[in-house]
């Protein structure tokens, strides 16, 4: 877990954070066990956590149909925690997997502690709501 920082500062909704905030959130996350073959996340579903891989890799799929593959180092939920919306993607082991998470009820919590870091979250949300703008996402 000693580069669990690191592995959030990877992550866009966290890149602007800084080293001791992401130290933090990092001390904040709990490790979970997935065997291959189950569902981690299912499409339509609501959902309320964001995972970090340590190890393993998980299949997106959307509408059941593979999109994306994801391994150590890359992340998937980060969303969820701000909205706790229904899910846009099933997410399924690929193989073993083990991961560290945090809950949106978990998260809030540290987001009220440190108000600097919702206004740098809110920070990289507008960069990529441009980026996705200059795309013609949004």
């Amino acid at each position: 877990m000693a580069d669990l920082p690191e592995k959030l500062a990877r992550v866009p909704l966290f890149s602007r954070l800084r080293p001791r905030d992401l130290k933090q959130l990092a001390k904040r996350m709990s490790e979970r066990h997935w065997n291959e073959g189950e569902t981690v996340i299912e499409e339509g579903k609501g959902g309320a956590g964001f995972w970090v891989i340590e190890s393993g890799n998980v299949t997106i799929s959307v509408g059941g149909r593979p999109v994306n593959t994801l391994g150590p180092g890359e992340h998937f939920g980060e969303i969820a925690l701000l909205d706790e919306g229904p899910r846009s993607a099933t997410v399924t082991a690929a193989s073993d997997l083990h991961c560290f998470g945090i809950v949106a009820w978990e998260f809030a919590p540290f987001v009220r502690e440190n108000p600097d870091v919702a206004w740098t979250m809110m920070q990289s949300l507008a960069a990529r709501l441009r980026e996705a703008e200059a795309r013609g996402e949004a």
